[in-house]
Formats: C-alpha cells, sequence, structure tokens
C-alpha cells in the first residue's frame, strides 16, 4: 500500500498576490496540472481507489486536489498539520497513517517546505528513495508502506 504526498500546483508570484496567502488560488497553469495530477493518481492507484483526500486548507490545496475528488465522489479533509510550517506534525501523521493496517490509499496535499521535512526524516527513518529529489509544482512523493512503516519514497514529476 502507498500514500501519495502532493505539492500544490502552480499559483502565481505570491508578491504579487494582494490578500492572505492562504487564499492565493491556483493560476492558470496550476489549473491544468490539477486537472493531469488527477490522471496521473488514478493511474498510480488503478487497483485500488484512494477514499481520503487530505489538505492543507490553503486555497491552491484544496483546488489541486479538487478534480481528484470530483473525479473520486469525495470531499477534501482539511487538516491542518499539511499547512506551511507543520512539518513535525505531518511528519508523526504520516508515520501514524502507515501503522494502521486500516489505512486505505489517502492521498495528502501540502506545500513544498513540508514535504522536505517530510521526505527527509522518511529518509532519516530507513526509507529508500528513487526518482529524484525535487518537490515541483503539482509533483507527488509515492510513499511506500511495508509491514506498518515508510519503506520507500518515489518523486513523480508534475505532471
Amino acid at each position: 500500500m502507498s500514500l501519495l504526498l502532493i505539492r500544490h500546483g502552480s499559483a502565481g508570484d505570491p508578491y504579487q498576490w494582494v490578500g492572505e496567502d492562504v487564499d492565493r488560488p491556483l493560476d492558470a497553469r496550476g489549473a491544468a496540472q490539477a486537472g493531469r495530477l488527477a490522471n496521473l493518481v488514478s493511474t498510480l492507484f488503478a487497483d485500488r481507489s484512494p477514499t481520503r483526500v487530505l489538505s492543507s486548507r490553503a486555497v491552491r490545496c484544496l483546488q489541486t486536489v479538487g478534480p481528484l475528488c470530483t473525479r473520486l465522489g469525495i470531499r477534501p479533509e482539511v487538516v491542518d498539520y499539511l499547512f506551511e510550517g507543520a512539518s513535525r506534525n505531518t511528519t508523526t501523521r504520516i508515520r501514524d497513517l502507515a501503522t494502521d493496517p486500516e489505512t486505505s490509499p489517502v492521498v495528502l496535499c501540502s506545500h513544498s517546505d513540508v514535504i522536505h521535512d517530510v521526505v527527509r526524516d522518511l529518509v532519516s527513518d530507513g526509507a529508500a528513495i528513487s526518482g529524484g529529489r525535487e518537490c515541483g509544482y503539482a509533483s507527488i512523493w509515492e510513499l511506500t508502506i511495508n509491514g506498518g512503516r515508510i519503506t520507500h519514497a518515489r518523486y513523480h514529476p508534475t505532471p
């Protein structure tokens, strides 16, 4: 089984955005990435569709998983631990998901700072890594669970 940790799609220049950063939406490129991302997730989970999609409260994250949620017929669950700056809590929650035998395929959408820290923590736990070490917009880290722990982290670039 695996978890997918996704970075939100392109949301334009944060320094050009007027308003709270949490409200910054995807730009046209990010909206297209979100549509392609739904296709890639369906391919990665071809044998068993995700039943949960967890997301940061940032509008750009919710919009990134929007097409996937529509396809799956589910609503995203907004969780604070996926918001920017919450790396420690995110790593802990992902470890908890890995130890739960009832965990179905889960998609999580977050931010680059959180994702970099989580992957670093999982590698320090002994997980192997492949596919690169980046975190592009709308990219995916596929986290493989084996024996109740994350054993491999594979990077899939932006679709």
